[in-house]
Parts: structure tokens; C-alpha cells; sequence
């Protein structure tokens, strides 16, 4: 656990700012302990060490200072791709009639996408088009995800800017192809940036039409990027923040200090229940609001 945090935190005020913002469990942070633990970060090298943004980029294992740089992140991702590339290999070549467990779990989530995604949003009648993109995303993002959570992994695939960056822009480049295939480029800008909804009050659109061009821009694909990489930025450091503490207390602290070590485990387990749920969730809201976004392209007015 303590291979997690590599000393004295950087970036620490960003770090717990994030945590108690981001998150409600943060409010875990704030408990009798709390002190003890500030106390004993102060206290040299073997002092309590809290997790930092240090976290997210790891050392080079390969190809350090090059685009190629491998590093421990990077890993995670491929373990990530093919465990999920396996997972459907081994569902599609075992299918049954009368599925499994296994079978079952695997067709219930690509019906949930289905349904709850594709058809819920975008109609029936456009959900086929749009399913495999939005099949794709909801899945690799639950697999990135739940990295953190995996003892030896213990770092989301998606904590840093790179894939959730990667598939915002997809979902941008999509939606701006989708709208100006239906209604050209003129007719996709013109429903977009002068909203007909107040077209009776004109001198408005000097307000609202630079708000719009901004969202269409940076906004949608911006609050993709940042909500998804927030989140399991939030979610490590407070898992490392607990267990960290957990061994802090029952092994490094004294007698009179090693009840703490309790709460902390208990919180820790807490966390990492919810960090489950926070994975599935971040993938449901990235796929649905990117058939949202597309959705907006193909209708007629706003």
C-alpha cells in the first residue's frame, strides 16, 4: 500500500480541495483521526506520507522522455483492453441458447446500453446507427474504471486526461458530422446558435449565440473530459488516503493510536464499494450524454 504514494504530497491543497468537493464519502477524511494523521505528515520520513497528484505519473518503465513513454498508467490500460477483448471473446464463443451466469451478465449490460442509452435517447430508429460507438464507450470506460479497484492495478485507467480526452473528442467529431449530414452545414449552425425559441426577441442573440458556439465547442466536449477524470482522480486518492492510514495506524503508530486503524479500514472498504458503483455510473453518464449531444444534431429546432 504504501508503494501507492511517493512521499510527501505535491499538488497536496489540490488534492484534498478535489476530495471534498468532488465527493460526499470526502466528509470520511474529516474524522477524530484527522489531526493525528496532519500531525504525523509533518513528522519526517516516518511520518504518515498522503497520497498526491505524484500518483498519477508514475516513472517512466520504457522509453522515458520520448511520445512512446511507457509508465505503470499506460500498463494498466492494455490489462484493462484485453481483459475486456477476453471477456467478449470467451461470451461470443461460449454463447448459448440458454445462457450462463456468465452469458447473462455480459447480455444484460450490452441490453442495458441498448435500452437505457441508445434506444431511450436517440429512438429506435436511430439506436442501431449509433449502438457500437456507444457500446464501445460505455464498456471502456466501466473497464478503466474499475482498475482502481483491482489489487495490483489499484490506479483507473481514466484518471488521467488522456482517454476520457480522447473519447470526448470522438463524441464531438460525431455530433458535428451527424448535424451537418442532416441539415448542412448552415442549417446545423443556424439551429444551434439561433435558437428559434427566441427568435421574436433578436437583440438576444448577441447574448445567446456566442454561449452556444462556446458549449458546441469546448463545453460538451470539456464537461465529458473533466466529470470522468474528477471522479476517479477523487476516488484514488481517497482509497489510498484510508489505507494508507489503515496501515499507519496498526503498524507504525502506538498503542493508544492503533484504534484508528478500524475506522480508516472501514472506510477504505466503504470507499472501494462505492468506487464500484462509481465506475458503472461515470460509464452510464459518459455514454448517455453523448447520445444526448448526438441526439441534439438530428433534431429539427432546439
Amino acid at each position: 500500500m504504501t508503494a501507492w504514494s511517493d512521499g510527501v504530497p505535491r499538488g497536496g491543497r489540490h488534492c484534498c480541495g478535489l476530495l471534498r468537493t468532488s465527493r460526499s464519502p470526502g466528509v470520511l477524511l474529516f474524522t477524530p483521526a484527522t489531526p493525528l494523521l496532519l500531525a504525523a505528515a509533518d513528522g519526517g520520513e516516518g511520518g504518515f506520507h498522503p497520497p498526491s497528484i505524484g500518483d498519477f505519473f508514475p516513472p517512466a518503465i520504457l522509453f522515458e522522455g520520448t511520445p512512446f513513454q511507457i509508465d505503470r498508467i499506460w500498463i494498466i490500460r492494455i490489462v484493462a483492453t484485453i481483459a475486456l477483448l477476453t471477456v467478449f471473446t470467451l461470451a461470443a464463443r461460449r454463447a448459448k441458447l440458454v445462457p450462463g451466469r456468465f452469458q447473462a451478465a455480459v447480455e444484460y449490460l450490452l441490453e442495458f446500453v441498448r435500452v437505457q442509452v441508445a434506444e431511450e435517447i436517440l429512438g429506435k430508429a436511430h439506436a442501431k446507427r449509433f449502438l457500437p460507438m456507444l457500446t464501445t464507450i460505455f464498456f471502456s470506460i466501466l473497464a478503466f474504471n474499475l482498475t482502481s479497484v483491482i489489487p495490483g492495478l489499484n490506479l483507473a485507467g481514466s484518471s488521467r486526461i488522456g482517454i476520457p480526452l480522447l473519447l470526448a473528442v470522438w463524441v464531438f467529431v460525431t455530433y458535428w458530422a451527424v448535424g451537418i449530414r442532416k441539415h448542412g452545414l448552415g442549417g446545423y449552425l443556424k439551429a444551434n446558435l439561433f435558437p428559434p425559441s427566441i427568435k421574436d426577441m433578436p437583440f438576444l442573440y448577441v447574448i445567446v449565440t456566442p454561449i452556444e458556439l462556446l458549449q458546441i465547442l469546448v463545453i460538451r466536449p470539456a464537461s465529458l473530459t473533466i466529470r470522468l477524470v474528477a471522479n476517479m482522480v477523487a476516488g484514488h486518492i481517497m482509497l489510498v488516503l484510508c489505507f494508507a492510514a489503515t496501515q499507519f495506524f496498526l503498524v507504525d503508530s502506538g498503542g493508544a493510536m492503533k484504534p484508528f486503524g478500524v475506522l480508516t479500514f472501514a472506510g477504505g472498504i466503504f470507499i472501494t464499494l462505492f468506487e464500484v458503483l462509481v465506475a458503472f455510473l461515470q460509464a452510464y453518464i459518459f455514454s448517455l450524454l453523448a447520445a444526448v449531444y448526438i441526439n441534439m444534431s438530428l433534431e429539427e429546432e432546439h
